[in-house]
């Protein structure tokens, strides 16, 4: 049996560093998954390949990882439908008509509004978002990689605060398998000393607020500035045909094309989580729930659109179709990043990293460590779900055998969680943040980064702070 080392760590951290150093994911990400089972399995390069391949393949053995891949491709051929059908436009029409967004600043406040507004799960608020607010950004020449900043800023942030949605149905799932009495106490509990979610959500107002610049930000909008919207080299995380156009809207682009599904999307949300936990929102199944949700907004709105003769079936689900192959890339993506954080998992690489922190350290320090090694574990594998399940029961331990707030130990497994999987460059979020701006992906990251960096210092702090004056 394969004993976790010093090499568990070795796939996710070469995939990463591929990642930002050749700027491709999906290439990197296979390497990783190839060396990762060279090593689990112990055997050459070319016995890896086989066993690399094999992994991927049993991504799809899991329901709730296939479930995410086939959401992946209904949104986007939801999102293709709404803006074809003149959803977006008739949106963007209605703003301005009613004079609410008619500058830059206020193109930036919508989708900052967005992200906060629609909290059910990160994946969706983060391509709500980038739809009504891209083709604003583009209009005003604001750069789109701000614009994948702010969606990003206010997506998994906004839904880790929030315990009746996906990500509160995981998280409360985790502390009652972890033995804890009021799992959604402790989750509520947790809220006020979350300071990375916390941090990011206020620092990227006060980004918007002041016009804020950091690192490659300030190259990327003189580029926008100067009409370019991408980099030369750059590669956009969606097919660029598919996105609107900057056209007038006419009598025909209705905003209940996009409103509609949207609310409806919402609203499906909670009610899915109701069905799948039996009358327990908190036992739901997020990945269900979010499927369901997708597939009835797609339902809603194609029975819109036919009962307006607004478009044939045909050309609907030829436009579905178009869609779905559109974001095709995007669940490439997703299947490799699952496939590396199922070996790494089989590797031990969080429990490796989680064991080297336990030896002799002082209170004041928990909180801080616990911190910065949830945010090293998230980035490394890329998703924070998965470092919720390696470090909550973790961290849940420690304070129940020291007697310590099992609040204040959550709180830091899950800022440090949603810091790395913000910053991960192998982060399906991170991901899908790109695809929903049409920016590339890697300029993301990078101009991304200096503002993460600048909260998760803010963050540990707080938790130094708090290590110090209350444990």
């Amino acid at each position: 049996m394969y004993e976790p080392n010093w090499m568990s760590i070795l796939p996710p951290v070469l995939a990463i560093i591929l990642a930002i150093v050749t700027r491709q994911v999906i290439i990197s990400l296979s390497i990783g998954i190839w060396i990762g089972f060279c090593i689990l399995e112990s055997v050459n390069p070319l016995i890896g390949l086989g066993f690399g391949i094999d992994g991927v393949i049993n991504v799809f053995t899991d329901p709730g990882d296939t479930r995410v891949l086939v959401f992946t491709l209904v949104i986007g051929g939801l999102i293709a439908t709404i803006e074809k059908v003149g959803g977006v436009r008739g949106f963007i029409h209605l703003l301005e008509v009613r004079n609410w967004v008619d500058n830059p600043q206020k193109a930036k406040w919508l989708a900052y509004c967005t992200g906060i507004v629609v909290f059910i799960e990160s994946n969706i608020t983060l391509l709500v978002a980038g739809s009504i607010s891209r083709p604003l950004f583009d209009r005003y020449k604001i750069a789109r990689e701000k614009l994948a900043y702010i969606i990003d800023s206010t997506s998994a942030p906004i839904c880790i605060l929030i315990p009746l949605n996906a990500w509160g149905a995981v998280v409360i799932g985790l502390l009652a398998s972890s033995e804890i009495k009021d799992p959604i106490g402790v989750f509520i509990s947790a809220v006020p000393y979350n300071f990375y979610p916390l941090t990011v959500v206020a620092f990227s107002a006060f980004v918007i607020w002041r016009g804020l610049h950091i690192g490659p930000m300030k190259a990327a909008q003189d580029r926008t500035d100067k009409g370019d919207l991408l980099w030369p080299n750059a590669t956009p995380m969606v097919d660029p045909t598919l996105l609107g156009s900057e056209v007038h809207a006419e009598a025909f682009d209705k905003a209940r094309y996009m409103i509609v599904p949207i609310a409806v999307m919402v609203l499906s949300m909670p009610v899915s989580l109701y069905v799948t936990g039996n009358g327990d929102i908190s036992a739901g199944s997020g990945s269900t729930s979010v499927l369901w949700a997708v597939l009835i907004a797609l339902s809603c709105l194609w029975g819109q659109v036919l009962m307006a003769r607004r478009s044939r079936l045909d050309d609907l689900m030829n436009t579905f179709l178009r869609g779905a192959g559109g974001f095709l890339p995007v669940a490439m993506i997703l299947l490799f990043a699952l496939t590396l954080g199922d070996v790494a998992s089989l590797l031990g690489t969080g429990t490796y990293v989680a064991q080297l922190t336990q030896e002799a350290i002082p209170h004041v320090l928990l909180l801080p460590l616990l911190f910065l090694v949830s945010s090293f574990i998230a980035f490394s594998i890329g998703s924070s779900w998965g470092t919720f399940a390696i470090m909550i029961p973790l961290s849940m331990q420690i304070a129940l055998s020291l007697d310590l707030s099992p609040a204040l130990f959550l709180a830091a497994v899950l800022s440090g969680s949603v810091f790395g999987d913000h910053a991960s460059p192998i982060s399906d979020t991170t991901v899908v943040s790109s695809m929903a701006a049409a920016t590339d992906h890697i300029d993301h990251v990078r101009t991304q980064l200096p503002y993460a960096l600048v909260a998760a210092s803010i963050a540990t702090l707080g938790f130094l702070i708090v290590g110090g004056t209350v444990l």
